[in-house]
């Protein structure tokens, strides 16, 4: 079993940032991806960007340029810098850790955005 704690959400003024943070523990030798979703209210859940244990990553469109993941393996921890948010950009973040067999999901951390 893998854990994931989420930090680092709040309620932002569009145009600022705000990194939020994720640390797992557990049988994290399993885990290759780790990354990030997002899901508004009414709306599927969404990938935001995700990173493998090599650095290789995959952003959604609407962040590109914008949003940054990172990882730091020695602390078992993914990061998601978001720069210049926006109204759209409210939601629930959610981290995710992918082994071959299942995605482990934090409890989520609500960013929202006021224009």
């Amino acid at each position: 079993q893998v854990r994931l704690v989420e930090s680092g959400g709040g309620l932002v003024q569009a145009g600022v940032s705000l990194r939020l943070s994720c640390a797992a523990s557990g049988s994290i030798f399993s885990i290759d991806v780790m990354g990030w979703y997002r899901q508004a209210p009414g709306n599927q859940r969404e990938l935001v960007a995700i990173i493998t244990r090599g650095g290789s990553t995959n952003y959604a469109d609407s962040v590109k340029g914008r949003f940054a993941v990172s990882r730091d393996n020695a602390k078992n921890t993914v990061y998601l810098q978001m720069n210049s948010l926006n109204a759209e950009d409210t939601a629930v973040y959610y981290c995710v850790a992918r082994s071959l067999t299942r995605d482990y999901w934090g409890q989520g951390t609500q960013v929202t955005v006021s224009s």
